[in-house]
């Protein structure tokens, strides 16, 4: 009899502690905010070649030693511009699938030059922005993960993207957010569309109000830290070959700003101090919307776009961009610290990464014996366009040259009946005799080409035959697209392609990883996080390390 007591009552515990676990799985715990954060233009060299002037308290040490570290993370697909990285990062797909191939393109159907989020059919709202404000995510084709978080939770949760840039804000968001902001340099206001609200919030119009833009102008852009740092750290301050965004007389740090209090909204995005506005919207968007304070899982996508402006004018190894990151860095310290009080400690999950990387400027490798050089689209094109008239007796045969995509006029050709494979055959004899050019390859045929794989996969990957061009020049090592001064980006090198990737907070193990990653992972990893779907056209992996 006692037998038969001791095996009811250990079956009827071990299904009471079944029922709990089914309870438990049935329950699944998510974090009360997502927050995405691309820096523009972040190489992944900077969290560790800056890291000794970075602040204990600050946003990059902490991101590094409490969260989890990808330190080989890269893009994996042409070109490597602002517009292809944040949609890559939010969908997890690349310009072949989701179809942003570049910030601009040359669009065969229509036949004219595209903006990646450019749209006629809706209007500003929050100045009287014009084109500015013309702008919306109908050309990408995919869904985001914020799209997805969205589907989720039956829409009763709350995506809003925020940037200086319009697509550094519109991108992330998708489809389906309940708003994006972003800065019109005109009248330095935080501005959306009709395609998401007809009015700004009270909230977003009292910031407005504020004129912040004003209150940094009036701070000047002083050194941060101590000279000694700059001259360790850093090339020379005054140099030629970087650009003059203050001013044709202000050659050197520090800046004065004040004179342009009232007057150019325009050039703050060039200072550090636009980080400091975008985290200042930041903490007011999450009091204001009440992010993270309900029983769903909202998102906030931070594009800090400022290290790009930054980077363009002045070059990675500028004292500009030095100080940038030593101050990009208390500024994110101060989000996670009103994160902290206000949403909670490991309450919400973060997320940082670039949407690309960048390139030394050239006259600065050349003056330590590195290999370097400029091109530039315009003079390519006419120069390639005089050559075809030469050879072909017919003028614009080159339709476009952009972000080392090279658009032959096909309509134009067909209607003269020329032969179009002569004319690309002579293109790209010409272009290898030039000594910038390593290679040039057929986009239709990109799978074919003899060249190393991982370039080819970037090629494939970056080609959509609607929105890409014919030819694609791959430069040698160091040269750039740019004009007479600064940088740019946009290649396949690890310099431009080699970006930083932290995961912080709720659900994020502590440490790194240093098996290749790619850009791709990042919304596949946050859709198991979140256990939603991952985007529609997402083709990235799950980054099980990270999870805990």
């Amino acid at each position: 009899m006692k037998r038969i007591i001791f095996l009811f009552v250990t079956t009827i515990y071990t299904l009471s502690l079944f029922a709990q676990k089914q309870t438990t799985l049935l329950s699944i715990a998510k974090p009360k905010l997502v927050v995405g954060i691309v820096v523009d233009q972040m190489r992944w060299d900077y969290l560790y070649r800056f890291y000794d002037i970075y602040q204990p308290n600050g946003g990059f040490k902490r991101l590094m030693g409490e969260g989890f570290s990808c330190d080989n993370t890269f893009v994996p697909y042409l070109p490597t511009v602002t517009a292809c990285g944040h949609t890559c990062v939010y969908t997890g797909s690349v310009p072949a699938i989701h179809g942003i191939t570049g910030n601009n393109w040359f669009d065969i159907v229509s036949q004219k030059t595209v903006y990646c989020v450019e749209d006629k059919t809706v209007q500003a709202v929050g100045a009287n922005a014009g084109e500015a404000g013309q702008m919306s995510p109908n050309n990408v084709w995919v869904t985001t993960i914020t799209d997805e978080l969205r589907l989720a939770n039956n829409f009763n949760n709350k995506v809003i993207g925020i940037s200086m840039k319009d697509r550094g804000a519109i991108i992330p968001a998708g489809h389906a957010a309940n708003a994006a902001y972003w800065y019109d340099t005109k009248s330095g206001n935080f501005i959306t569309s009709t395609y998401y609200l007809k009015q700004l919030p009270d909230w977003a119009q009292q910031f407005n109000d504020k004129k912040l833009v004003d209150s940094f102008y009036e701070k000047n852009w002083n050194l941060l830290l101590s000279k000694k740092i700059y001259e360790k750290y850093c090339d020379t301050d005054d140099n030629a070959y970087e650009s003059k965004p203050f001013g044709k007389d202000a050659v050197t740090m520090p800046y004065d700003l004040k004179q342009f209090k009232g007057k150019d909204y325009s050039k703050i995005a060039s200072t550090p101090f636009a980080n400091d506005l975008l985290e200042a919207l930041a903490q007011t968007t999450i009091a204001s919307e009440k992010l993270g304070m309900r029983d769903v899982t909202d998102f906030l996508t931070v594009s800090f776009s400022s290290p790009d402006y930054v980077g363009h004018a002045f070059g990675p190894n500028s004292w500009e961009q030095l100080d940038t990151y030593a101050r990009l860095d208390i500024t994110l310290g101060k989000l996670l610290d009103y994160l902290d009080k206000t949403i909670g400690k490991n309450q919400y999950t973060i997320f940082l990464t670039a949407d690309h990387a960048g390139a030394h400027i050239p006259e600065f490798l050349q003056k330590h014996n590195i290999p370097g050089g400029r091109w530039d689209d315009g003079e390519i094109k006419k120069e390639l366009n005089d050559y075809l008239k030469k050879q072909f007796n017919q003028s614009n045969l080159i339709n476009a040259v952009m972000e080392h995509d090279v658009y032959i006029n096909h309509i134009l050709i067909d209607s003269l009946k020329l032969n179009e494979t002569e004319i690309q055959r002579s293109l790209t004899q010409y272009l290898l005799k030039k000594d910038i050019v390593l290679n040039v390859v057929d986009k239709h045929k990109a799978a074919e080409a003899a060249i190393p794989e991982k370039i080819r996969e970037m090629v494939v990957n970056g080609y959509n035959p609607r929105r890409s061009g014919d030819l694609q020049l791959i430069m040698k090592t160091g040269v750039m697209d740019a004009g007479k001064t600064g940088m740019s980006h946009g290649v396949w090198n690890p310099y431009d392609s080699h970006i930083p990737l932290l995961f912080y907070g709720w659900g994020i193990k502590h440490g790194n990883l240093r098996r290749e990653t790619y850009m791709t992972d990042i919304s596949a990893t946050v859709a198991a996080l979140l256990h939603i779907q991952m985007p529609s056209g997402c083709i990235g992996k799950v980054i099980p390390e990270v999870l805990k």
